[in-house]
């Protein structure tokens, strides 16, 4: 596998850094996860743009302007020897000496790979999956897509455990997220996400499903949603960019919504179909 590092691409058995480097120490950086499909970058221009707010949320400086990390995603993906992709890439504060406060001269670190984009089985799109539910216990600065990820990789534990694809969390009543997805609920034919806010992270995704439900005429409301609104709805989702869009048909280990997709998650698969390529 060919990676990227700090203006390098290379062979991944030849990405070497510093134990010193600040994301290993502290966790201190941002990462974003693009999609490809056929070799062409999905809504890239957003992803851009939540790195940028991560970077902004976490006072580091962005190493690259735009067209430079657009070059070296087409370049990275091209050196792949497949189509569809997931391009990760992190961005962290650098090497330093271990102290708390930030260093005063530390180059950032930029690390990009590229794995096959593992997007659901047709077994999972056809007839759901299954999640369980928690509290929300993680920081209150969801909206920055950091590398400080133990709060979410406990709580997919907690979902590997049961068996399930997924946690959905609520927060002092109202639905949040999932541990590594956004999740969204329908009801009367209506699709409703949580707020954007600082208790989330902006899915990508999620802004996909949106802007795809409004040039089909699905109505898309965002507002919070109390806990007992979600139970009572006809659909779930998870949404993310190695997801796209996936119906819940199990919740806690009990048959949700009949325990099918519902009509509007069917439809709004078919639009993702049409809009990566892979509908004919």
């Amino acid at each position: 596998m060919i990676v990227y590092l700090d203006g390098s691409f290379l062979p991944i058995e030849d990405a070497k850094i510093s134990v010193l480097d600040r994301g290993f120490i502290f966790g201190d950086g941002v990462y974003e996860v693009v999609p490809v499909y056929r070799r062409k970058p999905f809504r890239m221009a957003e992803h851009l743009a939540r790195l940028q707010h991560s970077l902004d949320g976490i006072r580091l400086a962005n190493p690259h302007p735009t067209a430079e990390w657009e070059t070296i995603i087409a370049t990275l993906a091209a050196r792949q020897d497949f189509d569809d992709q997931a391009i990760y890439f992190q961005v962290t504060r650098g090497v330093a000496k271990r102290d708390h406060a930030f260093p005063k001269d530390a180059a950032p670190t930029v690390f990009m790979m590229s794995t096959p984009l593992p997007t659901p089985s047709a077994a999972q799109f056809a007839n759901g999956v299954a999640v369980v539910t928690a509290e929300d216990n993680r920081w209150k600065r969801c909206d920055l897509k950091t590398i400080s990820l133990v709060g979410n990789v406990l709580m997919r534990q907690f979902a590997a455990d049961a068996g399930a694809i997924e946690t959905v969390m609520f927060r002092d009543g109202y639905l949040t997220e999932a541990s590594a997805s956004n999740a969204l609920i329908v009801k009367d034919g209506t699709i409703v996400a949580p707020p954007k806010d600082h208790l989330i992270l902006p899915g990508i995704t999620y802004g996909a499903a949106e802007a795809f439900a409004l040039e089909a005429g699905i109505p898309f409301e965002i507002r919070p949603i109390p806990r007992a609104e979600a139970y009572a709805a006809d659909e779930w989702w998870l949404s993310s960019s190695t997801k796209e869009v996936l119906a819940v048909t199990t919740v806690d280990g009990k048959p949700f919504a009949g325990g099918v997709p519902g009509p509007v998650f069917r439809r709004m698969h078919a639009l993702f179909d049409t809009h990566t390529g892979r509908a004919h």
